[in-house]
């Protein structure tokens, strides 16, 4: 008979080291504002979807969308401006 044994000492073995360093940090808090966009397009198509289209649902869809555009734009535009010798 083989015996299962667990793994958790092989998976929580380097748990002190898999948290996210500095620079993970920085690069989700400078991408946060586009993830709460995203999050507020996802909540406008999911109201969306309990009833029938209307009017009202297309306008926030589609400002929602907007938004999400313009915060992947100024994201790209900020990041482009960062790298050394600019955008090509």
């Amino acid at each position: 008979m083989t015996y299962i044994v667990t793994v958790q000492d092989a998976v929580t073995a380097f748990a002190d080291f898999m948290e996210p360093t500095n620079a993970e940090l920085d690069a989700i808090e400078l991408e946060s504002p586009l993830i709460l966009a995203e999050v507020d397009l996802l909540d406008a198509q999911i109201k969306a979807l309990d009833h029938p289209e209307n009017e009202v649902d297309t306008r926030r869809i589609r400002r929602a969308r907007n938004r999400v555009l313009a915060v992947r734009r100024d994201l790209t535009n900020r990041t482009a401006a960062a790298l050394p010798g600019g955008a090509a």
